[in-house]
């Protein structure tokens, strides 16, 4: 699950990681309030205007804005808000801005320059622990930093046994070419930042930029978290903060059926029980001349509601041309499944493309007799490459 940056800098700020403050608004007047309310704390009239949606690269796409007055402040709010923000990390049709934060300036006059940092922490899955990927070179060009200069990106793995220690968040500071209680600072930072991290049960953390301020402070000035969803039971307040706005209706419609489902470009769609079968499904239909039009795992429990509330999502999808139900009965029944296939045709009505059903396992014959006794117009499968052939027979009409 995504958060929003202030979202996400709240969840910072509650284990001690300095942030660069904001207020968030969702209309022009509500951002010349909030701007206001910003020189009222921080003395400066000056505060930068930030589209609040889930994607990176704002900055490049129009999203980040310089207010010089809460007048302005208003003035770029009302042209953001309403707006479809396209960055690098949008698809063409841009993600609608619907509010934004208005954040303090912090790139304030002092004794030193301030300086943009890159830091990240991710699972490395491969070596089976966290790691913090950092750079002395942040800002909105690290992709380009990453790229042509590998070298000043560092990594520092992190023992899941022991943790992060002091040290590593020192070689961290040290690697970012800081000293004096600059150094200090981040080396705070860095170890309120995994607190976090592993606090919240995330998957990630990216702040880019962290700032070292011209009085050397070290703050949090943008933020991108993604939690774990798998471990949201376990945080029923971050949970809450779930934007469904900003994610693909479908992925909140299948969630809300409680399916595991994830929408692909293909023309067949799938409905199998685990997850290694519709991987394989998805490989059958691939080399039968198809393509996937999703996967979609109806777990181990289905039943005949659940069956049907699978068909009907799968036919909301308009470049499906044939459906390949595959179930192995081992937990699951088979013939609960014929059961949900018959009511699906009998509540849906005639469904506009052709069926094809593989039951193999637990009442496997019972599934079967159900099948040929409901009349309805679906093909039947015993042996995986009848199935393949049977797709690829439908899909050459």
């Amino acid at each position: 699950m995504n958060l929003h940056e202030y979202q996400g800098k709240e969840l910072l700020k509650s284990y001690g990681v300095k942030i660069q403050e904001g207020i968030v608004a969702y209309s022009a007047a509500e951002a010349v309030e909030a701007a206001k309310k910003m020189k009222e704390l921080y003395n400066s009239g000056w505060c930068v205007v930030k589209a609040q949606v889930h994607a990176g690269g704002r900055g490049k796409g129009g999203g980040v804005k310089l207010a010089k007055s809460p007048e302005q402040a208003g003035e770029i709010a009302d042209a953001m808000i309403g707006m479809h923000l396209i960055t690098p990390q949008t698809s063409a049709e841009g993600k609608l801005v619907r509010k934004v934060l208005v954040a303090q300036d912090v790139f304030y006059p002092g004794a030193a320059e301030p300086k943009e940092f890159y830091i990240s922490i991710l699972t490395d899955r491969g070596r089976g622990c966290n790691v913090i990927m950092y750079s002395p070179d942040g800002g909105m060009d690290i992709e380009k930093v990453a790229h042509e200069t590998p070298d000043r990106v560092y990594f520092e793995f992190i023992d899941p046994m022991l943790g992060l220690r002091p040290f590593q968040a020192q070689k961290v500071a040290f690697n970012l070419g800081l000293s004096g209680q600059a150094f200090k600072e981040m080396v705070d930072f860095v170890l309120k930042l995994y607190a976090a991290f592993l606090g919240s049960d995330a998957s990630m953390f990216e702040i880019n930029p962290c700032l070292k301020t011209s009085d050397d402070r070290i703050i949090a000035v943008d933020s991108k978290v993604t939690l774990d969803d798998n471990a949201l039971y376990r945080h029923k307040d971050l949970e809450l903060l779930r934007d469904k706005d900003e994610e693909d209706p479908a992925d909140v419609e299948a969630q809300e059926l409680d399916l595991n489902y994830v929408k692909l470009d293909g023309n067949v769609g799938c409905m199998v029980n685990g997850a290694g079968l519709a991987m394989a499904t998805m490989d059958l239909i691939q080399l039968s001349g198809g393509s996937p039009a999703n996967f979609l795992d109806v777990g181990g429990t289905a039943d005949a509601q659940r069956v049907e509330n699978a068909m009907r999502f799968i036919l909301k999808d308009s470049n499906v041309k044939a459906i390949l139900i595959n179930i192995f009965g081992g937990i699951v029944r088979c013939d609960r499944v014929a059961q949900g296939v018959v009511d699906a045709y009998k509540a849906i009505g005639k469904i506009p493309v052709p069926v094809i059903v593989r039951l193999q396992g637990t009442n496997a014959d019972i599934a079967k007799k159900i099948i040929d006794e409901s009349g309805l117009e679906v093909m039947g499968a015993t042996e995986f490459q009848e199935a393949a052939d049977l797709v690829a027979k439908v899909l050459a009409k």
